[in-house]
């Protein structure tokens, strides 16, 4: 198995949070850290390349190919603003030891930076139709715990699939806090209500100066980017069950 980072440059960063951004349910994450790094100007600094990722490429038009990846950027806040590592990607690990690994690399690269809080986002699967999107949570202590229902989440129990739930439970056995958000949506479609449930308790949080009105037009961009690597699902009348796919939180 293979699975590597390279890392453009190290900045120098002051106890940093790191925010997960990766593909899930209701694509939450991707579109809740794609606007974060897009408002507050974040510099990437590093690429991780898997065999666990996606087995294909993406061609462009000029006839370039394009394999995928996960992104990492950093942000240096102003003022009271927290300093940031975003783990960002147009696509999660797609084996149980592809998962483990790509967590280890990440937790890897945030040790090295100082870092010692994470904090990951997803969706919940709801069948129903969903007015006002409730929030759920799972953390690594009681203090991270604390920290997640302080923005009006509730416990969840159960399980949580994929690296929103696994880097936190890692993450915790190498000394580092934290907590999964996740929000509540049906999943179909990049959802920047759910998107937005989630990230303004944490921009609350990290004292980031997020501007949370222009939310829909980083959903529309993950929707494009989505769309060119055939990760969107269809509504459950349009999906054969045999098909079906589960998608990670």
């Amino acid at each position: 198995m293979v699975c590597t980072v390279h890392v453009h440059e190290k900045p120098q960063l002051n106890n940093p949070v790191l925010i997960e951004g990766l593909p899930g349910i209701g694509f939450v994450a991707n579109i809740a850290t794609l606007h974060i790094i897009r408002e507050l100007k974040a510099k990437e600094f590093g690429e991780i390349y898997s065999s666990s990722f996606q087995d294909f490429a993406i061609t462009t038009e000029q006839g370039k190919t394009n394999a995928p990846r996960n992104e990492l950027y950093y942000y240096k806040g102003q003022n009271s603003e927290r300093d940031l590592i975003l783990l960002y990607g147009n696509t999660q690990a797609l084996t149980t030891m592809g998962q483990y690994e790509l967590c280890g690399r990440v937790l890897d690269v945030a040790e090295d930076l100082g870092c010692k809080y994470l904090i990951t986002i997803g969706g919940l699967r709801r069948e129903e139709k969903i007015v006002t999107p409730k929030l759920y949570c799972a953390a690594s202590n009681r203090e991270a715990l604390k920290d997640a229902k302080s923005m009006g989440a509730e416990i969840l129990g159960g399980q949580i699939f994929g690296i929103a739930g696994l880097l936190i439970a890692l993450g915790k056995l190498r000394g580092f806090k934290g907590f999964c958000l996740l929000a509540e949506t049906t999943g179909f479609y990049p959802d920047a209500q759910a998107a937005h449930v989630t990230l303004k308790p944490i921009c609350e949080m990290l004292h980031l100066n997020v501007n949370l009105s222009r939310l829909d037009v980083a959903a529309e961009a993950t929707k494009t980017i989505l769309e060119s690597f055939g990760l969107l699902e269809s509504p459950p009348e349009e999906r054969r069950k045999e098909e079906e796919f589960r998608w990670f939180v």
